[in-house]
C-alpha cells in the first residue's frame, strides 16, 4: 500500500494541475478499507484537494476528479466539506479509516480528519438507515420476490418511506404536519393536513420521496443482472451501513474498519448467512439505530460556523 501511489497508472495525480501539490488527503476505501476484502477486490483510493483561490474565484473550480481505470476519487475541499455536512456515509467513512489505510495526510488533510466530529449530527440516521433500509428492501425485491404481488413490494416500500419520514419531520419542521401514507391495491397514497408549511420544505420532502422511488425501479433492474456472489456483497454493505450509524450517533465517531464486526460481516459476503436472515438482522439493526438516533446527543445538524472557520483555515493556509 506504501508505495502504490508510486505506480504509473497513479501518475496523474502528481501530473495533473488540479491535484499535485494541492491534494490534501488520499485514502485507501471500499472492501479493504472495511477489511471485508478478498483476493479479487479492487484497491480504491478516495480523498480530497485544496483548490486553488483563483480557480474559484473565477469559477472553474474542481468539484470532484475520476479516474476509471484506478477506481480514484479526489473531491475538491468544499464539495467534500459539503458532503460531510449532509452525512454522506461515502464521504464521511474516508475520515474514519485505519492510519495504515492513509496513503498521504498533509496538513490541511490532517486538520479535516483530527476535526471529523463537527460534521456529524442527527441527519447520520436520515443518511445511514434511509439508504441502507430503502437498499434492503429493493434487495428483497430483486431476488425470488419479482414474483410478488405490488401490493406486497409497496409495503416494503412504505418501510422506507416511514424510515425517511422520521428524520425528515424534524429535519424539515414537518413535526406539526399530519402525514399519512397507505398502500392501496397497487398504489401507495399519502394524505397531508398542514397549516401554512414552507413551501421549500414540502419540495424537500418531495424531492427525497421521488429520490427514493427512482432509485428503488433502478436497483430492482440492475440487481436482476446480478449474480448471487454480488448480492452478498451487497447485502454486507448494507448491514455495514447500520452498523456505522449506530456508531456516529452514539457518539463513538466514524469507525470505517469493523475489527469487531468482521467475522459476521464476512459470512455475509460469502454467503454463509442466508438472505433471509439478513433481512431479519437488518429489522433487528433498524430498532437499534433508532433508539440511537433517539437517544443521540449529537446536535439535529452539524454547527455550519464551526465547519465554515475551518474552511476558511485551510484556504488562508494554502494560498
Amino acid at each position: 500500500m506504501e508505495n502504490i501511489l508510486q505506480r504509473d497508472e497513479y501518475k496523474f495525480l502528481r501530473e495533473d494541475k488540479r491535484l499535485g501539490k494541492n491534494i490534501a488527503y488520499l485514502t485507501i476505501a471500499g472492501s479493504i478499507a472495511y477489511g471485508t476484502n478478498t483476493e479479487n477486490s479492487d484497491v480504491d483510493v478516495r480523498g480530497f484537494a485544496v483548490e486553488k483561490i483563483d480557480s474559484i474565484l473565477t469559477g472553474k473550480a474542481f468539484e470532484q476528479f475520476d479516474d476509471d481505470k484506478t477506481d480514484t476519487v479526489i473531491y475538491g475541499l468544499r464539495k467534500y466539506f459539503k458532503l460531510c455536512a449532509d452525512c454522506n456515509p461515502n464521504v464521511l467513512e474516508l475520515l474514519g479509516t485505519k492510519p495504515e489505510h492513509v496513503l498521504y495526510m498533509s496538513d490541511a488533510g490532517k486538520k479535516v480528519r483530527d476535526n471529523a466530529e463537527i460534521f456529524l449530527s442527527k441527519l447520520a440516521y436520515q443518511k445511514f438507515v434511509g439508504y441502507a433500509t430503502a437498499q434492503l428492501r429493493r434487495l428483497q425485491n430483486a431476488l425470488a420476490h419479482d414474483s410478488y404481488p405490488q401490493r406486497e413490494k409497496n409495503l416494503h416500500i412504505l418501510k422506507s418511506i416511514q424510515s425517511m419520514m422520521i428524520a425528515n419531520r424534524q429535519a424539515y419542521a414537518l413535526e406539526h404536519a399530519e402525514i399519512n401514507f397507505e398502500p392501496v391495491d397497487d398504489e401507495i397514497f399519502i394524505s397531508i393536513c398542514a397549516d401554512k408549511l414552507p413551501l421549500k420544505n414540502f419540495l424537500a420532502m418531495n424531492s427525497g420521496l421521488q429520490t427514493l422511488l427512482n432509485n428503488y425501479a433502478k436497483l430492482n433492474h440492475r440487481n436482476r443482472k446480478k449474480d448471487e456472489n454480488h448480492l452478498h456483497k451487497h447485502a454486507m454493505h448494507l448491514i455495514r451501513l447500520y452498523m456505522t450509524g449506530i456508531d456516529i450517533l452514539q457518539g463513538r465517531g466514524v469507525v470505517t474498519y469493523r475489527e469487531k464486526d468482521l467475522s459476521l460481516l464476512k459470512k455475509i459476503r460469502a454467503g454463509e448467512i442466508p438472505l433471509d436472515d439478513v433481512f431479519k438482522m437488518a429489522d433487528e439493526f433498524e430498532s437499534e439505530i433508532f433508539s440511537a438516533y433517539k437517544n443521540s446527543k449529537l446536535p439535529d445538524v452539524p454547527d455550519a460556523t464551526k465547519i465554515d472557520k475551518l474552511l476558511l483555515e485551510i484556504y488562508r493556509e494554502h494560498g
